[in-house]
């Protein structure tokens, strides 16, 4: 015989969107800023302008938009 709790029943709501997105975009500038500084180790001095666009402008604004989804997440709670 099977039981249910009320913990089970209520179904756990995820990430909001705007969280997951902000955690993709600075996953991938992180990525670009570990690949920019293993290409200036391995000499290379003309890097492709995306990747330095993604090291400079893409892991802030992933940063940015983590941080607003949080702010916007506590404000709902209270």
């Amino acid at each position: 015989m099977k039981t249910t709790s009320k913990e089970a029943a209520v179904a756990t709501p995820g990430k909001p969107f705007l969280m997951r997105l902000g955690i993709g975009l600075f996953g991938i500038g992180m990525l670009a800023v570990l690949a920019v500084f293993i290409m200036f180790a391995a000499g290379l001095e003309n890097l492709p302008i995306w990747l330095s666009v993604g090291a400079g402008v893409v892991t802030p604004l992933g940063l940015l938009l983590g941080l607003i989804a949080l702010v916007r997440e506590a404000r709902a709670k209270s």
